[in-house]
């Protein structure tokens, strides 16, 4: 196996933007990967931030954290929930990297005086970036997709490379995929294929012909259409796909496999193995769209009305719900719009409530309320990086009576800085990557929820944060009830949370929803999905 030559997808986009590439590309890499294929992905972004830890997530949605502390983009997220592989810092690449690497090396005189060039230093940069992850020797596929729409000017570099690209490694080893936009005008009655024409001969003029055409539509396209886009597209109509709007982003392997796709890629890349195996892939998607019961789950936060901002939780909360046969039912809480007058009115109906990491003072007062309103009223909580630090803020103001208590993010003058910037990260001013990020190890208090729920005492789990739990306060907080069931090792850092005393209530200072999984769903989203499913059943929060 080691020995094979290694096979290369490309994945572009057109028409549009938010397609969904990267479900494309993921639901690509669990196809072959069924068919006994050792797959690795990757995403290359154009824009000229490094990384989006830096970007508002109005403008990039939720970073997601690799083990070895990158601040990637979210479909890195459903590249790792799909095909089960743990990613890191080489799956993502920005054009920001690209050129910042080229200007260092070039004012070091690494050029020796030459003209540097968009080609072919800036597409050399990229195809290195290809051959890293193939020369890592642990993958037989690796499907690269190329973010943005076709015609975008900053993107132009990246298809030029991958253009390239089949010329180095052999039209035998690569094989194009584009993803584009049929649209439906509902006043004519007509799925329109003239946008994929036209983005088609967009990449055709680059010089990219795509091998397969993967097509988004609202409705099934139908034979007719199919020749149609093959024939403008100058492929099969056996190789056009259809990408219809599903109820849940599961599905989509599933859809594409009874449309051939992952046949034809094998059939194109002249690999393949054995037939893939989905029956346990069918089992979980019939899990979540056949439940047993339901749980209604308050996601409190700012950014509701940015589901990508939190795109992770979402994922991980459905995996949950299909592991314990329930339907998660997500009540989206804008913690600004919170306060004493609402909280119950807005809370009542809800079996569990989380509420959502994130950084700036919007908010953070309603969350505290929603904290509270957990405690005293016996609702399963989870909190979430910054959830575990507001849960922290209310117990030390309602039940340790330390009026004031505060995170120095948000109060530098709080009497009581139970929540505080970390030593190491009082003399740092770059924001872009220096917070505490990646894979970190805990230790597990024995006879805690949080041991219950990994079943082991020693767990690594994902950060990305700059204050932490104080230390001056644990003794206090731990008197007035606490219990810190998780510590970093050496016992320096409150890495979770929990009171023993309440049905379940846990917060962590790290992101378990980034190593979440659909068949394998993260021990506290878990737990927590089946504690809010006894309280319902208990009839709590207006159960049925």
């Amino acid at each position: 196996m080691n020995k094979r030559k290694v096979k290369y997808v490309f994945v572009t986009g057109g028409v549009v933007s938010s397609l969904g590439k990267g479900i494309a590309s993921a639901s690509l890499g669990y196809l072959l990967k069924a068919r006994g294929l050792r797959v690795n992905i990757q995403k290359f972004d154009p824009y000229l931030n490094v990384d989006p830890g830096t970007m508002s997530p109005f403008q990039h949605g939720e970073v997601f954290v690799t083990d070895d502390g990158a601040e990637t983009d979210l479909d890195l997220g459903h590249y790792e929930r799909f095909i089960d592989r743990p990613l890191r810092r080489d799956n993502n690449l920005t054009a920001g990297q690209i050129y910042e690497s080229i200007i260092a090396r070039e004012r070091r005189g690494d050029y020796l005086g030459k003209t540097v060039q968009v080609v072919p230093h800036v597409t050399d940069q990229i195809k290195a970036r290809i051959h890293q992850l193939a020369a890592a020797g642990d993958a037989d596929v690796i499907i690269t997709e190329i973010g943005g729409t076709v015609g975008d000017i900053e993107g132009l570099p990246f298809l030029e490379a991958i253009r390239q690209f089949r010329l180095d490694a052999g039209r035998e080893n690569c094989c194009y995929i584009h993803l584009t936009l049929v649209p439906f005008i509902q006043a004519a009655g007509e799925l329109k294929t003239k946008p994929t024409q036209h983005s088609v001969n967009k990449l055709r003029e680059i010089g990219v012909q795509p091998d397969i055409i993967i097509s988004r539509s609202e409705k099934p396209l139908g034979k007719e259409i199919k020749e149609k886009i093959g024939l403008f597209g100058n492929v099969s109509p056996e190789a056009v796909i259809e990408a219809v709007d599903v109820d849940t982003i599961y599905d989509i392997p599933l859809r594409f496999h009874n449309d051939g796709l992952d046949e034809m890629v094998t059939h194109i890349l002249g690999v393949g193995f054995h037939k893939p195996d989905l029956k346990d892939w069918r089992e979980m998607v019939d899990r979540l769209r056949n439940p047993e019961g339901r749980a209604r789950i308050a996601i409190c936060g700012k950014y509701v009305n940015l589901h990508d901002a939190y795109k992770s939780i979402i994922e991980s909360v459905a995996h949950a719900g299909a592991a314990n046969r329930v339907k998660a039912e997500l009540d989206w809480i804008d913690t600004e719009e919170l306060d004493r007058g609402n909280i119950r009115d807005r809370l009542s109906q809800c079996h569990g409530i989380l509420v959502c990491p994130g950084f700036g003072e919007r908010g953070v007062e309603g969350k505290v309320l929603a904290a509270q309103y957990a405690r005293e009223n016996r609702v399963p909580y989870l909190g979430i990086c910054l959830g575990l630090q507001i849960a922290i803020i209310e117990f030390a103001r309602n039940v340790c009576g330390l009026k004031g208590a505060h995170s120095t993010e948000f109060d530098g003058q709080t009497p009581h800085p139970v929540i505080d910037l970390m030593p190491e990260q009082r003399g740092v001013r770059n924001k872009g990557g220096t917070m505490r990020l990646g894979a970190y190890p805990c230790a597990l208090a024995r006879g805690s929820r949080a041991h219950s729920a990994y079943g082991s005492e020693e767990i690594s789990e994902r950060h990305r944060h700059r204050y932490e739990v104080n230390n001056d306060y644990r003794e206090r907080l731990g008197a007035g009830g606490l219990a810190f069931s998780g510590m970093s090792p050496d016992g320096s850092l409150v890495e979770m949370a929990e009171l023993p005393g309440h049905p379940w209530f846990l917060g962590c200072q790290f992101h378990p929803e980034f190593k979440s999984r659909p068949m394998r769903p993260h021990p506290l989203f878990r737990d927590f999905i089946k504690a809010a499913r006894e309280f319902a059943g208990k009839g709590g929060g207006g159960s049925d």
